[in-house]
């Protein structure tokens, strides 16, 4: 194992990515934030800066149509496209998550000036991947989802796609939900023909220890507030019923809703207040009910396992067992390069669960597996930090070229 050492004081699970950046001061602000421009995501935001840009799309298995933009070079230097880079945000975001701040602190612009295709995936259900073959979003069917489908049907198609365009293997980066979806995909045995090395910040596999007061609460409170209390299929941040909810966290006890931002995903060091005022103006994204509730049952049970639907008869029905199956960690292939970044500050991706997933991956042996430890940093550092081209995306990228 190599381990790269933070450089002294050199996004978005749970309600974090949306909840996170408000403080009672920008609540109203941020319900009435405008959305990106329907244009899309390259004429709107990345072409503007000089770059090529490219608008796919993607259908998956389940029929969701999945929107992806690709940036193939850099602005300078060789406009042949190189190694492909796949860029997986978290929960409750989009691709935006790569670029928002400047070119030369966006991990997306900072791969395409190192020489990387660059391909950005925006999940099912957010802006704009909200299309289906057959369903609507007003469906509720079209939300019967969680991270499960993310891992086993979105994950794949977008790999697949990339592949077969770029005849190439592919580097992985996530961020949270992100890294999620990958360390489910890869315990299966799945992409392993198409992925080449992934690299994993703030990763999320076990989130028992998750050291946020209001995020506990949140789990805790999750499954019953659902169903009975905002009785919606989709978990929309910007709308009154979640809202609604976060007052409700707040009223309790011990809970500390000045700074939402550190009681989500803690004391960020280096977000700067431009970054977050665009956050506001294009995020948060919405998800399903039912994928917020796979992620606190996480919290309350400390497993990775399958979506529970509460009661044996029903997870017979749809895993032949009593019990949802797990995700065996241990079984990711010890051959496949992997880069762990995170922060010791963070209280959504912790050091004590980190550790637990460092220990499934025991077997893989010298530069096969490198771990960063960066103490300062908490969650939103690695997607938004003004330092993070430095001390992360810089060893990211070392990473990536040697393997």
């Amino acid at each position: 194992m190599v381990t790269v050492t933070g450089l002294g004081a050199i996004s978005s699970l749970m309600i974090t990515s949306c909840l996170a950046v408000l403080t009672h001061s920008v609540l109203t602000t941020y319900l009435d934030a405008p959305g990106p421009s329907p244009a899309g995501i390259c004429s709107s935001v990345v072409q503007p800066y000089g770059y090529s840009c490219e608008e796919h799309t993607v259908t998956t298995k389940d029929g969701y149509i999945l929107s992806v933009q690709r940036i193939p070079h850099g602005k300078r230097g060789s406009k042949i496209s190189g190694q492909p880079v796949l860029l997986q945000h978290g929960v409750l975001m989009d691709g935006l998550t790569w670029l928002l701040n400047p070119p030369d602190q966006s991990l997306a612009y900072v791969l395409a000036e190192s020489g990387f295709d660059v391909w950005i995936p925006n999940t099912r259900g957010t802006h704009f991947s909200r299309a289906h073959t057959s369903l609507q979003p007003t469906d509720p069917a079209y939300w019967n989802w969680s991270w499960d489908e993310l891992a086993a049907y979105d994950l794949p198609a977008v790999f697949g796609y990339v592949h077969g365009q770029t005849g190439q293997k592919i580097n992985y980066v996530g961020h949270s939900q992100g890294t999620l979806m990958a360390l489910a995909s890869f315990s299966q045995g799945k992409l392993m023909d198409t992925v080449r090395s992934a690299a994993l910040l703030s990763p999320i596999a076990y989130l028992s220890h998750m050291s946020s007061a209001i995020g506990q609460l949140a789990a805790k409170a999750f499954v019953g507030e659902v169903t009975n209390w905002l009785g919606i299929a989709e978990f929309n941040p910007k709308g009154q019923a979640v809202a609604k909810f976060l007052k409700a966290l707040c009223a309790n006890p011990g809970i500390d809703c000045y700074d939402l931002m550190t009681s989500f995903t803690g004391k960020n060091c280096c977000l700067n207040s431009s970054t977050v005022e665009l956050f506001l103006r294009y995020e948060p994204q919405s998800s399903s009910s039912k994928n917020m509730v796979h992620l606190a049952q996480m919290v309350r049970n400390g497993k990775i396992e399958m979506y529970n639907y509460g009661n044996p008869n029903d997870n017979m029905k749809h895993y032949g067992q009593a019990d949802p199956p797990t995700y065996n960690m241990s079984n990711i292939p010890r051959q496949l390069p992997l880069f762990l970044s995170y922060g010791g500050q963070d209280a959504l991706s912790v050091t004590k669960d980190v550790e637990l997933l460092q220990d499934s991956l025991k077997f893989h042996e010298g530069d096969e597996l490198t771990v960063q430890y960066i103490d300062n940093y908490a969650h939103a550092d690695f997607v938004m930090g003004v330092s993070a081209k430095h001390t992360v995306y810089d060893p990211l990228i070392a990473f990536f070229n040697r393997h």
